[in-house]
């Protein structure tokens, strides 16, 4: 060993060197995070109501004071609304306490109505017969008190369907421009769905959506519809001054209302 190996100077010169070296890849490398654990999925409970097994949609709403129940519009499930508290053994218990009054109100659900030849479709609420013309050249139209499919029968449901769309659209979009040229607001976008707990719905950002099938219900019933939703561009709740101002797009909302309470489930049996 040469005289002064091992000194405080070379132990100096060794640690400036390990310090100036870069790392290996094993040393930089960072630790793996640890896997996020993946959510368990949604319990399921299901309602059975003579050998029909009914799907039940939980729905937790903080706002909730106290379990509700409602029947599907069509009638294929419930929908339960609870607080986020409430335990999964209580809702099965809540559920299971009401299947009489499921099955009570399933029959009282008007029957389901295809669109075939011969069945009657209300067209703002005014009922016209289906009628198939296969030797037809117009597609779909109204005639007489009726409406005309032309083309193949298989095809027959599809484009009554499909003509009910545009004619709610065509519409639906010239009552919200008008409601939103009177309150002097515009809508930011207009789309239709078919939903079913909701005939429409106004978003904060202004964008406006309505079920299609308010073609189906009276004129005064899809313009109060219209004219509700439109108003919310104005006042983004349901107070008074809300009410106020759906009260300066149509005469008596109250009138509407209460067909929709007493009907709409019904405009969800067509096709």
């Amino acid at each position: 060993m040469r005289p002064g190996a091992g000194g405080p100077l070379e132990r100096l010169v060794g640690r400036l060197r390990q310090a100036l070296s870069p790392p290996s890849p094993a040393a930089s490398a960072k630790p793996p995070k640890p896997a996020t654990p993946t959510p368990a999925p949604a319990p399921v409970i299901a309602l059975c109501i003579d050998g029909e097994s009914l799907p039940v949609t939980l729905r937790r709403n903080p706002r909730a004071k106290r379990l509700t129940l409602r029947l599907d519009p069509q009638g294929d499930g419930v929908v339960v609304v609870a607080p986020p508290h409430v335990a999964l053994t209580v809702l099965k218990r809540f559920v299971a306490d009401k299947s009489d009054w499921v099955r009570m109100q399933r029959t009282r659900l008007p029957a389901g109505v295809a669109f075939t030849d011969g069945a009657t479709v209300p067209l703002l609420g005014v009922p016209h017969v289906l009628r198939h013309q296969p030797e037809g050249r117009r597609g779909v139209w109204v005639d007489d008190g009726a409406l005309r499919v032309s083309g193949q029968a298989d095809h027959l449901a599809r484009r009554t369907t499909d003509w009910l769309k545009r004619r709610a659209r065509t519409e639906i979009l010239a009552r919200a421009h008008r409601h939103a040229g009177q309150l002097g607001v515009t809508p930011t976008r207009i789309t239709l769905r078919d939903t079913r707990s909701r005939w429409g719905s106004c978003s904060s950002s202004g964008a406006l959506s309505f079920s299609w099938r308010l073609i189906l219900a009276p004129e005064a019933v899809l313009d109060y519809v219209v004219a509700h939703e439109v108003a919310h561009l104005v006042e983004f709740n349901h107070s008074p001054r809300f009410w106020a101002v759906v009260g300066q797009l149509v005469d008596d909302p109250t009138v509407a209302r209460a067909w929709l309470r007493q009907n709409g489930p019904g405009l969800h049996r067509y096709g």
